[in-house]
């Protein structure tokens, strides 16, 4: 007999119920793990203590997936739930258990066709709902609340959650409930079965493409557990955690892989939550094994995944082919974060030794590790030229990590938002990630601290949640980048702290690069500058797994500023040298303005100044306003030692005013102090008497508006990923500069500021 498999509930898709009840244990897991932990438990702190509890210590540190079933979870608190169903009327447990049928673990919204069809009486409902734990409504029945409703399902009998099953699957003929009826089809079977496992399997692949990948994978989990053929359940299984992985269902992929031996799966989920050089040894080995002529099937998804089988051969053509060229551009991505771009090009090499172009990024970043920069040009412009709408997520990343390489933010901005929607319309929560922490450096450039943030915390919260740790470390590393330019120092230390921390132990040298970046940018904003150049110079001496070679090259313009403001410029020219070369192979106006910037910092005196004009002229033709905004701080600067007191004042106005604009006080004091000096007070900002928002910083903004909702020091920190510690220092940060003294007072400032907009 074959006891109906529970597949996971959806993916989550906002944080668990806010609360101050979690106890100490659950608090004290890593972010990840505490994340899906609460939304495993459903936001019970009961079950949450029990839950972790019983967790070991590999899976407490996020090194194992957590328990899917809920008597894995909560044991304890499941028997109470049963015993309270067990005392009810055996009429009222039916009713329950059709209801939960319905619900549970896949919604079908079948109960009240089903009650018809049956001629079954409500009224023994009555009951459930003298006891508080059910009632009914004019759309179905209300459980108290998700434990009650497991309980009332596996309370039932075997022989009775088929019956229901079935009844269910018989009332379900609506057009497009095809899927949902072969799910209880299939949960309503006596044993294994050849078509049933065929029938679900197919509706499997209907639900993956109209975007239903929960039930896609809920499908594909119950079509393997009814496949009596080893070779086809393993296949469906793999199947299934595909579509688990693509959902967000991060931890219910990861124990369904650890039930196949497929390199590319272990490639994919190794990539986002493990050892990025693992990642990319299992992919490339995938590549290389993929199907010859008339080999197995190749699962066609939006991040499709292979199966261990003989070499491809150099001709193989279709499906096969476009596969093996996304094995390589994940094994690509997996060097990205590494920071070893030798290894793309090993991945060049084995492309080709296959017959196949590889996939541009993956050429591109070959042929600049070899400095032949005109060629990578060209590869990574027809990477980023392949932006339009629609099409596959995973391609439109490629096209926004290509535009930001060529210094490109407005095709890289509109790569990763329409990576991101289409993500979306296909259900593939996970990408949405990924395109959000490519976003963040196009966002950063333009000087968008607000939005970027914004969208880069929400974008942290998703990635915890669906399992991918290592994309929640680059977006902590680019949070710092934020804070950063925002002036939040102790938001920045402690982001930049987490985010090496977590890299250094997962060989990620992207965002342990980044998050060093962000520390040397706040030192250079706040004008500690030996720090800041010492902070450069040990980027640019870190390996794989530690630094990556692409942030010490978008670095170079801050590394030679803080050089030359502490007289040491030996290695600043040479750095600026190779990157000036970069910037005249791509053409990039902003990249060539930035270079200008470092001529003109490297020369001496009066020289200088026409540098300026020509990095401002070519500044004017690109869109790094931010950039800008510090070139003509540094020519204000230089023009005022040069006494050239009129054009000095009007530069350094606006770059005062476009600090201000972007909410950059460190870099705004700069320019104050340039006024002062040249004998001309900087005016204040002009506020709005009625917009007090305009007054904080973006992380306090955030911080101001969840307080002002109602939410904990604790909860904030939760939703923000930072320490209740910080979140009490910003609330003290958000009061003084509206002087203000309760949250009552927040609550009607903040309404009013709206109120005005």
């Amino acid at each position: 007999m074959v006891t109906p498999v529970n597949p996971p509930p959806l993916a989550p898709t906002s944080p668990p119920p806010p609360t101050d009840a979690w106890p100490d244990p659950v608090s004290a897991l890593p972010e990840g793990v505490r994340v899906r932990l609460l939304h495993a438990v459903h936001g019970d702190p009961r079950a949450a203590a029990e839950a972790v509890r019983l967790l070991d210590d590999r899976r407490s540190t996020g090194l194992d997936p957590l328990p899917a079933e809920p008597a894995e979870l909560a044991p304890s608190l499941l028997r109470a739930h049963r015993a309270e169903i067990r005392a009810l009327p055996d009429d009222t447990r039916l009713l329950l258990l059709l209801a939960a049928a319905d619900q549970y673990p896949v919604a079908t919204h079948a109960f009240l066709r089903a009650v018809a069809a049956a001629r079954l009486d409500t009224r023994p409902l009555e009951a459930a709902e003298a006891a508080g734990l059910a009632h009914a409504r004019a759309d179905g029945v209300v459980f108290r609340d998700a434990w009650t409703r497991i309980a009332a399902y596996e309370t039932g009998s075997p022989a009775d959650r088929r019956d229901v099953h079935r009844l269910l699957a018989r009332v379900l003929s609506a057009e497009g409930e095809t899927p949902l009826r072969s799910w209880h089809r299939g949960a309503g079977a006596l044993g294994p079965s050849s078509r049933l496992a065929a029938e679900l399997a197919t509706a499997a692949a209907r639900s993956r493409d109209e975007g239903r990948l929960p039930l896609a994978g809920a499908l594909a989990e119950r079509a393997a557990a009814l496949c009596p053929d080893r070779a086809g359940r393993t296949r469906l299984v793999t199947r299934a955690a595909v579509y688990a992985w693509q959902s967000g269902a991060g931890d219910r992929a990861r124990a369904l892989a650890a039930r196949t031996e497929d390199d590319a799966l272990t490639g994919v989920l190794a990539l986002r939550a493990g050892n990025a050089a693992e990642a990319f040894d299992a992919l490339l080995t995938a590549a290389v094994r993929e199907p010859q002529e008339g080999g197995s099937e190749v699962i066609e998804l939006p991040e499709p995944v292979g199966r261990n089988v003989s070499p491809v051969s150099p001709h193989t053509t279709g499906p096969t082919l476009d596969h093996t060229r996304h094995l390589l551009a994940r094994a690509t991505e997996a060097a990205i974060y590494t920071g070893d771009l030798r290894r793309c090009r090993e991945a060049d090499r084995v492309a080709r030794g296959l017959g196949i172009e590889p996939p541009g990024t993956l050429g591109g970043l070959a042929a600049a590790f070899e400095g032949r920069y005109e060629d990578a040009r060209d590869l990574l412009g027809a990477t980023a030229g392949r932006c339009g709408p629609g099409g596959d997520p995973t391609l439109l990343i490629h096209a926004g990590i290509a535009a930001l390489l060529l210094g490109d933010q407005t095709r890289a901005t509109a790569a990763t938002v329409r990576a991101a929607a289409s993500a979306r319309v296909r259900g593939a929560t996970v990408a949405v990630v990924q395109a959000m922490e490519f976003r963040a450096y196009a966002d950063f450039w333009t000087g968008r601290p607000r939005a970027g943030e914004a969208a880069a915390t929400d974008a942290l919260w998703q990635a915890y949640a669906t399992g991918q740790d290592n994309g929640a470390c680059h977006l902590q590393a680019a949070l710092a980048m934020f804070a950063a330019l925002t002036g939040d120092a102790d938001v920045c230390r402690e982001r930049a702290a987490t985010a090496r921390s977590y890299a250094l132990g997962r060989g990620l040298g992207l965002p342990a690069a980044l998050a060093q970046w962000a520390l040397a940018y706040l030192d250079l904003s706040s004008g500690r500058f030996a720090a800041a150049a010492a902070r450069l110079r040990a980027l640019a001496g870190f390996g794989p797994g530690h630094g990556h070679r692409a942030i010490r090259h978008l670095a170079t313009p801050h590394y030679v500023e803080a050089a030359v403001r502490t007289d040491d410029t030996r290695v600043a020219r040479a750095a600026h040298a190779d990157y000036h070369r970069w910037a005249s192979a791509v053409r990039s106006p902003d990249d060539l303005a930035l270079s200008a910037r470092c001529r003109a910092l490297l020369a001496p005196g009066a020289e200088a100044v026409d540098h300026y004009r020509t990095a401002l002229d070519l500044h004017a033709r690109g869109t790094r306003d931010f950039e800008r905004a510090r070139t003509e701080l540094l020519f204000g600067s230089v023009l005022r030692r040069l006494r050239q007191r009129t054009e000095a004042r009007d530069r350094l106005h606006s770059a005062l005013e476009a600090f201000e604009h972007f909410g950059a006080p460190h870099c705004a004091a700069q320019a104050r102090a340039e006024l002062r000096a040249l004998g001309t007070p900087a005016t204040p900002a002009p506020t709005a008497p009625d917009d007090p928002t305009t007054r904080l910083t973006a992380q306090q903004l955030m911080v101001a508006r969840m307080a002002a909702e109602g939410a904990t020091n604790r909860e904030i920190a939760t939703r923000l990923a930072l320490s209740p510690r910080t979140i009490d220092h910003h609330l003290r940060g958000v009061f003084a500069r509206l002087g203000i003294r309760s949250r009552i007072e927040l609550v009607r400032l903040l309404a009013e500021g709206e109120g005005a907009e």
